[in-house]
């Protein structure tokens, strides 16, 4: 099995994701680290824990990062997870202890112990990361791989029509700490960024199979996913949001997923229409050479996705 630390910002899809790596049976979850996203980092750890009731899943530590983005203040996410930032559905409230550490600290450890077979899998903005690469710089030569839900490449139409920053070009995790994914994106790590290209494409939709499925799952995951759907048509919003992160869990246990291209991409911190945008430099002449370099998600394989998801959560 692959060991994989998870960075993330619970809400619902991030809940979504954190029981489908625990079940999918491909990969063995090491630490999990919370972030200042989708909710802030107290909140989320609060509701990454509850998951972990939720699924009866064994120790595995939870830290939590700060309150806000590096150097910005914490922006209000134009979509709502619910009350609870986990659809609503009233989770029970946790005893499972938080991890003393800061999440940067549990990164830096966790890496450490399982140097060059590690793969870190970011779920929310990239604030974590990017203070575990201030403490030990040396952290991206560590780790197998770093796959990301972050950024937007202009593959195709939902790049830019499911924009999900507070802006008309950026993705949410990018858009909440953009100085964080430019230490990151520059840091040297094996990046697979997966972006709204791929994680809200059209063939990311619930198929009736999948909907079967759930329905006769007695699996407290399925009973979950139910519940968020349920919550998304109620409020209009089409079932991939529900989905997106766990798009990232999947392209680790089966790279098939996905399929990739290498992009010189630069982060947007100071457009006043533009903050958050990853810009990719495709010219033929005079392109920016001192921009990173990511293998950026152009293709994604729904019906594999959905067949890996529907086997771990149902």
């Amino acid at each position: 099995m692959k060991n994989v630390l998870i960075d993330t910002d619970p809400g619902m899809d991030d809940a979504l994701a954190i029981m489908f790596a625990l079940q999918s049976g491909a990969l063995d979850v090491r630490a999990i680290t919370t972030v200042s996203g989708n909710l802030q980092a107290d909140r989320c750890s609060s509701n990454a824990r509850k998951v972990l009731d939720l699924i009866g899943a064994s120790d595995i530590p939870v830290a939590r990062g700060p309150q806000h983005p590096l150097v910005r203040r914490y922006p209000k996410d134009p979509f709502s997870h619910g009350d609870d930032g986990l659809a609503n559905l009233d989770l029970p409230p946790t005893n499972r202890p938080e991890d003393p550490r800061s999440a940067a600290e549990l990164i830096v450890e966790t890496v450490n112990r399982y140097a060059e077979n590690i793969t870190l899998l970011a779920l929310g903005p990239l604030t974590n990361i990017a203070m575990a690469c201030l403490i030990d710089p040396t952290l991206p030569r560590k780790v197998t791989s770093l796959v990301a839900i972050a950024g937007a490449y202009g593959f195709n139409q939902e790049s830019s029509t499911r924009a999900t920053g507070d802006n008309p070009v950026s993705e949410w995790n990018v858009y909440v700490d953009p100085e964080a994914a430019q230490i990151v994106f520059g840091a040297g790590f094996a990046i697979t960024a997966i972006g709204l290209d791929v994680a809200t494409h059209r063939s990311i939709a619930i198929t009736p199979t999948l909907s079967a499925q759930l329905a006769a799952s007695e699996r407290r995951s399925a009973w979950f996913l139910r519940g968020v759907l349920s919550f998304l048509e109620k409020r209009g919003f089409k079932a991939y949001c529900a989905l997106i992160d766990s798009l990232a869990v999947a392209a680790v246990i089966d790279p098939n997923v996905i399929r990739t291209e290498k992009l010189r991409v630069g982060i947007e911190t100071r457009g006043e229409l533009t903050t958050g945008q990853t810009v990719v430099d495709r010219r033929e002449n005079f392109a920016w050479k001192h921009l990173p370099i990511v293998e950026a998600a152009a293709q994604v394989e729904g019906k594999l996705f959905l067949r890996l998801l529907g086997a771990a959560i149902t």
